[in-house]
């Protein structure tokens, strides 16, 4: 009788003793980000951070003994294709989504991604359009407004009192709200907007047609509110129109060496913000920059600082949460979060600041000035 046992259950003590072996469930992240547009230099840089701060946890380990997936949809910039890579990751049930990158993008997905009961924190969605809202939606950047008017206080601080504006019209929740904003503050302080332009970069734009007008406005600078590409165009047709005019573009363009690569000596001189002070000697940036360089073979961009820390953030909330508490719950209790080099404090909507620095292209290098 005890043999007639034993052979029964010798199987079933045999499947448990390999089920306990069996590498546990994965924890899914989802990542949407536009990778393949005309500007996929954006999407690429905040996947980068990602990739690398995903890396980093799994050789620590994972996230309690869980390797963590990654999970990996492209928006290309284009609401049909956005739409696809929204339901295609709301079919995989990530257990957050890191994206999207642009405002215009997170208009078309955060409704569907949030009715699906999916909770997505952008590390570069700056539109307020998607500020002080109780929803399922966390940001890691400032918004326009901030960016917008810091930009118009530099700028005066360095004698400029007439600006004319190119903006990409495609990227209209992000562009709009920056242009309209700009423009108020700077007339506050005492400046005059001469002229703005949008244009289409999904059209394939002649961009000395966009600048002429501009020009004609006799602006005291051009600023470009557009990618790294888009950016490098415009500034080497500004400096066939108007060789010794100053040049500025937003954060938007901060693509590192790339948008120095694509602009050749058209964008020296060129102003840009950055979410990250490039001189910080502290250890976890100087950490984090020689990680990426070793990981990707280049220098990194704002963009990827902000999505590593974002990703970042995310794996100390999935660390830190107690029993069934979901993500949206330990992403608010958790914090504040040690970034890179500034610390990510979530207000009760899930919205968060960031201070940023100003730097000047020379030599094809990006020098902070402020």
């Amino acid at each position: 009788m005890k043999r007639s046992i034993l052979r029964v259950a010798s199987p079933l003590l045999l499947a448990l003793a390999l089920l306990g072996c069996a590498p546990r469930e994965p924890i899914r992240i989802g990542l949407l980000a536009g990778l393949s547009d005309r500007g996929s230099d954006f999407g690429e840089s905040v996947r980068n951070g990602v990739i690398l701060a995903v890396e980093q946890q799994n050789q620590a380990g994972g996230i309690h003994g869980r390797m963590i997936e990654l999970v990996v949809r492209d928006d290309g910039q284009d609401r049909e294709q956005a739409i696809k890579a929204a339901n295609e990751l709301i079919a995989l049930r990530p257990d957050i989504v890191i994206g999207p990158v642009t405002s215009s993008m997170a208009v078309v997905v955060q409704p569907m991604l949030s009715q699906a009961g999916l909770v997505m924190i952008s590390p570069t969605v700056a539109s307020p359009d998607f500020y002080g809202k109780d929803d399922n939606f966390f940001r890691v950047n400032r918004t326009t407004h901030e960016a917008a008017r810091q930009h118009a206080e530099v700028l005066f601080e360095r004698h400029v009192r007439r600006v004319a504006l190119a903006f990409d019209a495609s990227n209209g929740p992000y562009s709009n709200t920056w242009v309209e904003e700009f423009t108020r503050h700077f007339e506050k302080l005492g400046g005059k907007v001469t002229a703005s332009a949008g244009f289409d970069s999904t059209a394939s734009p002649s961009f000395a047609d966009v600048l002429k007008p501009l020009l004609a406005s006799q602006p005291g600078a051009l600023l470009f509110v557009a990618s790294s590409l888009d950016t490098a165009r415009l500034s080497q047709q500004a400096r066939r129109l108007a060789p010794s005019l100053p040049l500025s573009s937003t954060e938007w363009a901060a693509s590192a060496e790339l948008l120095s690569e694509m602009g050749g000596d058209a964008v020296d001189g060129l102003l840009i913000a950055h979410a990250y002070d490039r001189d910080d000697p502290r250890p976890p940036y100087q950490s984090f920059r020689s990680a990426f360089k070793a990981r990707f073979q280049r220098e990194f961009g704002s963009f990827s600082l902000l999505a590593y820390d974002t990703a970042n953030v995310v794996i100390e909330a999935m660390q830190k949460r107690q029993g069934n508490e979901d993500i949206k719950t330990a992403l608010l209790k958790y914090g504040p979060y040690r970034g890179a080099q500034q610390s990510i404090v979530f207000d009760a909507n899930g919205d968060a600041a960031r201070q940023v620095f100003f730097t000047e292209i020379r030599g094809g290098r990006f020098v902070q000035i402020k």
